[in-house]
């Protein structure tokens, strides 16, 4: 039997949509590749999620909106989606398992992008890493490089700053991007470096990370520094590997209207996935409840 609406992914746009879907009585499953709260696991803390003023851990806010969609009576399987089609006014997806649906919400977020840095795949897993809260704690007491300028960069380097001897931040632009609560902290802490105008033209080792060699981009001079790991926070990369190329932007984002819903019938899309998302929690938590409110008034206008 078809499930009303089938959500692929579970971060926190996924789970609200469960939870709001859930809660007005349709059947909810949350199709979820490797486990539930997408980026939000990542943070070591989150400040600026309402009702929480001295933060919380993107564990464990994860947590608690999976005990919520669960409690409300949404259903969590975990499968790779690898397509989707729509036939006979319903939708097939197809992964390790098949699944029918009346509407399908696309959460599915995006991942770290790589900085192409020479040696950079190379020491991927040794030393190379995208998660400062995951993979910190093996450099306790070491000198480290983070890339980057924007609020992510500059969160997980004040992380790392309480775990390492040294936190180097290079950043190719002559100010960061980032906003000035993090920027104000940065200029505090006292094992925080930044090297601005530059870029990592190489990272070198045997059989981990070195060393990085860093070009100053105004006047091209570089120099040697020696760091035991380098975290790379410079954007994200959708997931969108399952969705027609014909719903995507130029940067491979899915085009949604305001109510949530894309050129195809029955067919929503919500969070860091979405055209031209403010990419944070709460907006992520916003997008999924709409899209809920949406699909649900699909089934009962169409269906």
């Amino acid at each position: 039997m078809a499930e009303d609406v089938i959500i692929i992914g579970g971060g926190p746009a996924g789970m609200t949509a469960a939870i709001y879907a859930a809660r007005a009585g349709y059947s909810a499953t949350i199709i979820e590749k490797i486990a539930t709260g997408g980026q939000m696991i990542l943070t070591d803390t989150i400040e600026n999620y309402p009702g929480f003023s001295e933060g919380i851990s993107g564990f464990e806010l994860q947590q608690r909106m999976e005990d919520q969609a669960v409690r409300f009576g949404a259903k969590i399987v975990y499968d790779d989606v690898t397509s989707l089609r729509h036939s006979a006014g319903l939708w097939h997806i197809a992964a390790g398992q098949s699944y029918e649906a009346k509407t399908v919400i696309i959460a599915t977020g995006a991942n770290h992008r790589a900085a192409g840095i020479d040696g950079e795949s190379e020491f991927s897993g040794r030393g190379v890493s995208y998660c400062a809260t995951c993979d910190g704690p093996f450099f306790k007491g070491e000198d480290v490089a983070v890339v980057g300028g924007g609020d992510s960069a500059l969160t997980e380097a004040l992380f790392l700053s309480k775990i390492c001897k040294s936190v180097t931040i290079i950043h190719r632009r002559d100010k960061f991007r980032a906003v000035a609560a993090l920027t104000d902290k940065i200029a505090l802490a006292g094992n925080i470096k930044v090297r601005m105008n530059s870029i990592i033209d190489t990272i070198a080792g045997d059989r981990s990370v070195e060393a990085i060699t860093v070009r100053n981009i105004t006047n091209d001079k570089t120099d040697v520094l020696d760091v035991s790991g380098v975290f790379v926070f410079i954007g994200l990369a959708p997931n969108n590997q399952c969705i027609d190329p014909s719903l995507l932007d130029q940067d491979g984002y899915i085009i949604t209207k305001d109510d949530m819903s894309t050129a195809l019938p029955g067919l929503f899309a919500a969070g860091d996935i979405r055209s031209g998302a403010f990419r944070q929690v709460i907006r992520a938590c916003g997008d999924g409840a709409l899209a809920a409110k949406s699909a649900t008034e699909y089934i009962e206008n169409n269906v």
